[in-house]
């Protein structure tokens, strides 16, 4: 089972008031089979593409109902000490660390624009069994009306280097794990085309096999296609919003389009 270093994004879940129905809406769209829930813990329970851990599904917690949402979850050796660290450097706390029985340790929290992700420090729950592979996670961006803010703050939490888009359009950035040259987290500026009610916030990307088919399974299922599908360098993708108001996206990373993009050290 891989091991996540510091920083990685290790595990992605959502809460969703209709479980069954998202169970069918991501069954269909992304081919996910689901397992037994697990009662002592919420019902919280896991997805899985070929037999691989790759997400979990849970109802709300009574009093946390609202709209839908994907978290993800960044890797701590631990969440304790990441938990001070986020507090230290402007960032808030929605979940002190908490024991979830022998899987390992988990804490919510903040950046300081307000966008949510999770930590989790692995016991035997590890992470993804599998990361880009059709039905797993591949990517994520945090959306951010300050990136200043947010750029200051994920250095000091956890152990990042940062390379800047070179384009005058787009204000991107691309954080490391300290040690790799490969990119494990993006960073969007969100501009004009945001509505301003929208907050900051971290966007999952799915791996697909065909991202056009992935949309209108997507749109049959009563999901709204928010951008694309689109091709990049990266992968063609497309942004989408699921039934219960849960953002996300999917890509298919086999199906790349131009250059790759420059970068510079930031």
């Amino acid at each position: 089972m891989t091991e996540f270093p510091e920083g990685a994004p290790c595990w992605a879940d959502a809460m969703f008031a209709d479980l069954e129905g998202a169970k069918r809406f991501y069954g269909d769209v992304l081919g996910w089979t689901f397992g037994e829930s697990a009662s002592e813990y919420g019902n919280y329970t896991q997805a899985y593409a070929d037999g691989k851990a790759v997400a979990a599904v849970v109802p709300p917690m009574p009093g946390s109902e609202g709209q839908s949402a994907w978290c993800l979850y960044l890797a701590a050796a631990d969440a304790a000490a990441a938990a001070e660290k986020v507090k230290a450097a402007g960032g808030g706390l929605l979940m002190e660390p908490m024991r979830v029985g022998d899987f390992g340790t988990m804490a919510l929290a903040t950046e300081p624009t307000g966008a949510v992700y999770g930590i989790w420090q692995p016991g035997q729950h590890k992470g993804f069994e599998k990361v880009a592979e059709p039905g797993a996670y591949a990517w994520a961006e945090i959306f951010t009306r300050d990136p200043a803010a947010t750029d200051a703050f994920l250095p000091k939490v956890f152990p990042y280097t940062a390379r800047q888009l070179v384009d005058d359009q787009i204000d991107f950035k691309f954080f490391n794990v300290e040690g790799s040259e490969n990119a494990v987290l993006g960073r969007m500026r969100m501009g004009d085309e945001f509505p301003p009610q929208v907050p900051s916030y971290v966007n999952v990307y799915f791996t697909v096999a065909d991202c056009d088919a992935t949309v209108e399974k997507a749109r049959a299922g009563g999901a709204t296609v928010q951008f694309g599908p689109m091709d990049s360098p990266f992968g063609r993708f497309a942004a989408l919003t699921d039934p219960q108001g849960a953002n996300f996206s999917v890509i298919d990373v086999t199906r790349t389009a131009g250059e790759q993009p420059k970068t510079t050290d930031a």
